[in-house]
């Protein structure tokens, strides 16, 4: 961390060098164990919920009268106050509100601002590449996630050796793993979603030479495939038992 040296490069041309003496290098040992350090103290004096995952904050209120709207409103003074005392600051224009919930009650007209900045609303977001809805649905992350298994099916095209093996072993490395990411957390609850997963899987094993005219039920038994559901229910019960 000692002796460290910087320059910046413009067209071609370079400053001269000049010392570091504060920050972290990208992708050092130290530098994930500092900030934690850093941040440790980030939910001091927060009255409601706030969760810490890498660099990214969450606040989490219930919102029932006028007096938890004043008291999340604190809540982001205080995070404000927070980043001026250590210098740095919050992307203001990636932070949105999510309401969650069917009744919205005095919350109806809330307005929650950072800083000088007033803060969106959004129905739908992306967290760690999984589509949260308010409305708690997953109908939009199944369907996300059915383009990208369907777009990754072209592996067909891709690969010289097409024996039902190595197909079989592409599919679960670079096709299933689309349909199942953080499944845990967001387990599809409507028929119509499960359905939609499925479907993919279901193309795959009418790809492969001579399975086509056979049932979907006996295609996954020759070629030793679960249904995505029973994958899921089997994961469930492996939580269960640990």
């Amino acid at each position: 961390m000692a002796n460290r040296t910087q320059r910046v490069c413009v067209n071609g041309v370079f400053s001269t060098w000049c010392l570091v003496f504060s920050g972290v290098p990208q992708g050092s040992v130290l530098g994930p164990v500092l900030f934690l350090i850093f941040i440790n103290d980030l939910d001091l004096n927060i009255h409601n919920l706030l969760f810490k995952f890498a660099d990214d904050t969450k606040l989490c209120a219930k919102i029932s009268t006028n007096e938890d709207i004043e008291k999340l409103q604190e809540d982001l003074n205080t995070l404000q106050e927070w980043v001026r005392d250590w210098q740095t600051q919050f992307n203001v224009q990636q932070c949105k509100v999510m309401r969650v919930g069917s009744g919205i009650g005095s919350n109806a007209l809330s307005e929650y601002s950072m800083g000088n900045q007033k803060l969106k609303y959004c129905f739908e977001e992306r967290d760690l590449r999984v589509i949260m809805c308010a409305d708690l649905k997953v109908g939009s992350l199944c369907a996300e996630a059915c383009k990208k298994a369907n777009r990754m099916l072209g592996i067909k095209r891709t690969f010289v050796v097409r024996s039902t093996e190595a197909m079989v072993n592409l599919y679960k490395t670079m096709v299933r793993p689309h349909l199942e990411y953080c499944v845990s957390a967001w387990s599809p609850h409507y028929i119509k979603d499960k359905l939609l997963l499925e479907q993919v899987q279901h193309r795959f094993t009418r790809l492969l030479p001579g399975f086509r005219s056979l049932s979907y039920d006996e295609r996954l038994h020759q070629l030793r495939l679960w249904t995505l559901e029973e994958r899921r229910n089997r994961a469930d019960l492996i939580d269960v038992l640990i």
